[in-house]
């Protein structure tokens, strides 16, 4: 029982566990799934489907993170990545041509990964802080999106392209298979290669690593980029799922929702070890806490309020050191000392 406490899974899944239950209590069917029309419809799967694009962005953020880096870019390249799918559809006089779909893709993702690649270079090569780097991109990214867009929403009638974000296999959406995908690819290459082992020990000691013979700005630049391939497939889910590109508001503050579900799962900033499936358990507390939000009818207004407020409290509750501040608290008020002890019995 002491081991399974400290497991790092614990109290994010007791988190997970209480936002369930408290829907199930607000609104008794919370859990039911109907099967119409071979999909499978109901608030667990709206909760898998929407917060698939968060869950692929804190993939990637995931291992920038282990190597002791901060990408606050990926709600750019979230953006980016939809207005370019979107645009080159828009264009075509039959939007639904299989050919044109895939070179839609193939363009988003392959721009994706070079933004990455440009973030990595940017820490490694030329060795500026990573909040500062991903930075520069953050901002001007944005202003690409809607220089690519014309500041205007892009939309979209392609059956086949909104597939990807809004249509289903095996009575599933089709975006939970893309972030099992993902998911696998990310545990395979971390887990059951060194990479793993070289990420953790560059976000440890990155000048250690290099003089152990570890490519550390190899290394780098690899999470960058692979943090971007994420961004972009988030990207091509988001725009598909609503047929239309947004410059201005696709993606916005993925970077810190995808930061929160990152710590959430137990991954220090200070780099090192790392937990992707932790890191999908924290999205989807963020994902099912947006849900609850909107269920129980928060005011748009003070919505980010609540949310960030109920975050705090979750971090919290993972703290160690807060938790052994309040235990001790609790141990002194109830068990006084022995100055106290003897005043009682005098």
């Amino acid at each position: 029982m002491k081991t399974i406490y400290k497991h790092h899974l614990f109290w994010p899944l007791c988190v997970l566990a209480a936002l369930m239950l408290f829907n199930f209590i607000y609104s008794p069917d919370f859990f039911s799934i109907t099967l119409r029309n071979g999909h499978l419809y109901g608030s667990l799967i709206d909760i898998l489907n929407f917060g698939a694009p968060l869950i692929l962005v804190a993939i990637g953020m995931t291992l920038v993170v282990a190597t002791r880096g901060i990408d606050l870019s990926v709600g750019s390249i979230v953006a980016i990545s939809g207005a370019i799918s979107c645009l080159s559809i828009s264009k075509a006089s039959d939007q639904n041509m299989l050919s044109l779909i895939l070179l839609s893709v193939l363009m988003s993702v392959g721009l994706s990964l070079i933004l990455g690649i440009w973030n990595g270079v940017l820490v490694s090569a030329a060795g500026i802080q990573p909040i500062i780097a991903t930075l520069i991109l953050m901002v001007a990214g944005r202003g690409i999106a809607q220089l690519i867009t014309g500041g205007q929403i892009i939309t979209v009638t392609s059956e086949k392209f909104s597939y990807i974000g809004s249509g289903s296999l095996a009575t599933l959406p089709f975006s939970i298979f893309v972030v099992a995908a993902v998911l696998v690819i990310a545990a395979l290459l971390t887990r059951k290669t060194a990479l793993g082992l070289f990420i953790e020990s560059v976000g440890c000691n990155p000048v250690a690593s290099l003089m152990s013979g570890i490519r550390a700005h190899s290394v780098i630049i690899s999470v960058y980029m692979f943090c971007g391939l994420c961004a972009g497939i988030a990207g091509l889910l988001l725009s598909s799922n609503v047929s239309s590109a947004d410059g201005n508001n696709a993606g916005l503050w993925y970077e810190l929702d995808a930061i929160l579900a990152v710590v959430i799962g137990g991954t220090s900033l200070n780099g090192g070890r790392f937990y992707l499936l932790g890191t999908v358990v924290g999205a989807l507390i963020i994902q099912t806490l947006t849900t609850t939000i909107y269920m129980i009818g928060v005011p748009p207004e003070i919505t980010l309020v609540v949310k960030a407020f109920v975050v705090l409290m979750v971090c919290l509750v993972q703290s160690s050191a807060f938790r052994s501040a309040i235990a001790l608290r609790w141990r002194t008020r109830h068990y006084p000392g022995e100055k106290e002890i003897s005043r009682h019995v005098s």
